[in-house]
């Protein structure tokens, strides 16, 4: 299990090099369209001064919905709710990425200390911390190098990603990652498993944090 500070800081993510390999070994990079030598070549030559990055790979080359059926918990793989469908139009929000298929995601934290705060509470707070809500498809990279961040009652969101509808307003759903309670639509064989789902823009939620970070680079 990675080690974590009591807000949900990551201490001690793999190396770049063990990342690359991990997406090469779960086939995202054919998911994306990228050689597997250019995967570890940019892992190479990226440098790791940043204490233990994340290579996360740009959303247009791996959508969130290629992404989740990856993910795996108590043995079980990932899933999105019935009800997002869309998900993939969950677009970047507030937040400027790199113009590149891959790039690094700098200093993450789970931010379980906004733990019980709502999205629309949480966005602001971030900005004032210096710092940048996640994406769904980093929230779900993150996930997919460290599978025990994602524990039941301690799961977060991931507010970098909104959909924006047709009249320009911004749909009320924001994104998250969390583990089925096996209910509802779910359905009993997803429990325990790795669920991309949604929560309301003002509603807070006891056992989710808002993941984080410093920033994005090549």
């Amino acid at each position: 299990m990675p080690e974590t500070s009591p807000s949900g800081t990551v201490t001690a993510l793999p190396s770049l090099a063990a990342q690359a390999e991990r997406l090469i070994e779960l086939g995202v990079h054919e998911l994306a369209g990228i050689p597997a030598d250019e995967l570890r070549a940019f892992a190479a030559n990226a440098g790791d001064e940043d204490g233990g990055a994340l290579l996360a790979v740009h959303p247009d080359h791996a959508p969130a919905s290629a992404l989740a059926p990856l993910l795996r918990h108590d043995g079980k793989p990932g899933f999105v709710v019935t009800d997002m469908a869309d998900v993939d139009d969950f677009a970047p929000c507030t937040v400027e990425l790199p113009d590149a298929p891959l790039y690094l995601v700098t200093d993450l934290d789970r931010g379980d200390h906004m733990a019980d705060w709502s999205p629309e509470e949480a966005l602001p707070a971030l900005a004032g911390q210096g710092r940048t809500p996640l994406l769904l498809t980093e929230g779900i990279h993150w996930v997919l190098q460290q599978s025990a961040i994602l524990e039941r009652n301690r799961c977060f969101m991931t507010i970098g990603s909104r959909l924006r509808k047709a009249n320009g307003a911004l749909d009320a759903r924001t994104p998250a990652i969390w583990i089925s309670n096996g209910t509802g639509r779910d359905g009993r064989e997803r429990r325990n498993a790795p669920k991309v789902g949604w929560c309301w823009w003002g509603n807070r939620h006891t056992w989710l944090g808002f993941a984080s970070a410093t920033g994005r680079r090549r």
